[in-house]
């Protein structure tokens, strides 16, 4: 006895597979854009930023106290003062830079972040 198999009706699928199909693939969309705008969602890109941000900004917060007795300890600190007084908003980041103090500990350059940190703290005692 010989099978027939009828290959028209073998791959049918029922009506509802296309609509179903579409819908998943809409809501797939909506749901990302919803997530990335105002979810919350990032990239992995963003979240090693976001991550490297704010541990320099932890460091940075970490090290404002050694900053701030460099600066005392330094023989030059009333001159730098003076000169940091005069000094325009966007010179004096770099002057805090050239004198040392905002140079971590083991490092040959100074800390952009502790710079800033320094900077905002000096400028609370005066």
């Amino acid at each position: 006895m010989c099978i027939f198999l009828d290959w028209n009706n073998f791959l049918e699928l029922p009506k509802w597979t296309a609509p179903a199909l579409q819908g998943a693939a809409v809501g797939a969309v909506t749901l990302a854009i919803a997530g990335f705008n105002w979810g919350g969602w990032v990239t992995g890109g963003t979240a090693s930023k976001m991550i490297k941000d704010a541990s320099n900004t932890a460091v940075a917060a970490a090290l404002t106290p050694h900053c701030i007795a460099r600066s005392a300890a330094d023989p030059e600190a009333p001159r730098i003062r003076a000169t940091l007084d005069k000094a325009g908003t966007w010179q004096k980041r770099g002057i805090i830079e050239k004198s040392g103090w905002a140079t971590p500990i083991g490092t040959d350059k100074p800390s952009w972040e502790l710079a800033e940190a320094c900077l905002k703290e000096l400028q609370k005692d005066t």
